[in-house]
């Protein structure tokens, strides 16, 4: 495990660099470029020039994480949760429909979030964010939730459910060695999620405790556009054309005096401009994007040099907003954002907040935009 640092860090310190004795630092540019895994899970080449995205990076003053996160010890690799959509198992019910059980335990587990910097987390499978469960609309959902954490814990789902189902204090909320199953229909379809809501919720969510819940649109619900719902459903060809990518914005309090000292996607600060998200130029890109951050009230996406559609809280199978380069999303708010580079030339295309200090602090990536992967 991971030894504190002695010294008291705060953004500000962070932001000029005075976590340098932990083992990391904000300010300096990091070029590593490591394999990526394409949309079927798997691996492509390098960065064809692993110098190009600490070049790029100086278009924020090249205020950049130094070394690498150890993603063996934490269990999960940033770049691995783009694309680890957990499906649960399959089974039919009595009446024919399908049930697809998850099974989901509360860890206690300390994670290394930028490099040199640990933190005690609250975990949902060892990993932070949680697993990103995705259904298919109508169909019988049931989580198995073990608690073996060392707080009371809840599974609360964005979502339709009866209120015994709801994971608040009385409906769902077990203490450390105790399990409870969730169960509820798939509905609606749309980007969701799942936290914990036990009391204090800001510490919960803030501890790690939170994951993205798909329901993809059954096609055969919405005949008028039974085309783009399928192009939703994970495992039909339509939707292998997309190159989906699973994103959960979140902040750090390492102190813990309310304000985040770490800013990611999908945890490890500056994860995907060390490491660009690798695309393939004529297939269109989809992201699921949620917003956990805890202590501030807005986050945002902002794509570089391109131009999205935007569908708030994906219960639409058309646009809430076509033709933007910039959301916001308070906590809990989250969307499907839809694109694609086919007009464009080969290279590095950065999105970030447009909350600069958070994009000093950690979360910023990059998409490395290529003709076809290798």
């Amino acid at each position: 495990m991971g030894k504190w640092s002695p010294f008291q860090i705060t953004r500000r310190g962070l932001l000029w660099g005075g976590v340098s004795a932990a083992g990391g630092s904000v300010i300096c540019a990091s070029g590593s470029s490591l394999a990526q895994s394409d949309h079927s899970g798997h691996a492509s080449a390098p960065t064809a020039d692993p110098t190009a995205a600490a070049d790029h990076s100086a278009a924020h003053g090249a205020m950049i994480t130094v070394g690498d996160v150890d993603d063996a010890r934490n269990g999960f690799d940033p770049t691995k949760l783009l694309t680890d959509w957990d499906a649960g198992v399959v089974s039919t019910l009595a009446d024919g429909r399908t049930l697809r059980t998850f099974e989901v335990e509360a860890v206690d587990k300390e994670i290394e979030i930028a490099p040199g910097i640990m933190y005690p987390a609250w975990t949902y499978n060892g990993r932070v964010p949680g697993p990103s469960l995705r259904a298919t609309e109508g169909e019988r959902l049931r989580i198995v939730f073990k608690n073996s954490g060392s707080h009371p814990h809840s599974m609360h789902f964005h979502g339709i459910h009866a209120a015994r189902m709801d994971g608040v204090p009385g409906a769902g909320l077990i203490g450390p060695g105790e399990e409870f199953v969730y169960e509820f229909d798939a509905r609606p379809f749309g980007c969701h999620l799942y936290h914990c809501h036990a009391l204090p919720l800001k510490r919960h969510i803030q501890k790690g405790m939170y994951g993205l819940f798909v329901i993809d649109p059954d096609p055969e619900k919405h005949p008028e556009q039974a085309d783009i719902a399928r192009s939703r459903l994970l495992g039909t060809p339509e939707n292998a054309e997309w190159q989906e990518f699973a994103m959960v914005m979140n902040g750090f309090d390492t102190n813990f005096d309310n304000e985040n000292e770490v800013y990611a996607v999908n945890t490890v600060a500056h994860a995907y401009m060390k490491r660009p998200i690798r695309v393939v130029r004529d297939r269109p890109v989809r992201i699921y994007l949620v917003n956990v951050v805890e202590f501030d009230p807005i986050n945002s996406f902002h794509l570089h040099a391109n131009f999205f559609d935007y569908f708030d809280q994906g219960t639409t199978l058309t646009p809430t907003l076509k033709t933007v380069d910039l959301i916001t999303q308070c906590q809990a708010q989250r969307g499907i954002i839809e694109f694609s580079f086919k007009d464009h030339e080969p290279g590095l295309y950065m999105f970030h907040p447009h909350q600069s200090e958070f994009t000093e602090l950690g979360w910023s990536g990059m998409f490395d935009v290529v003709e076809a992967l290798a």
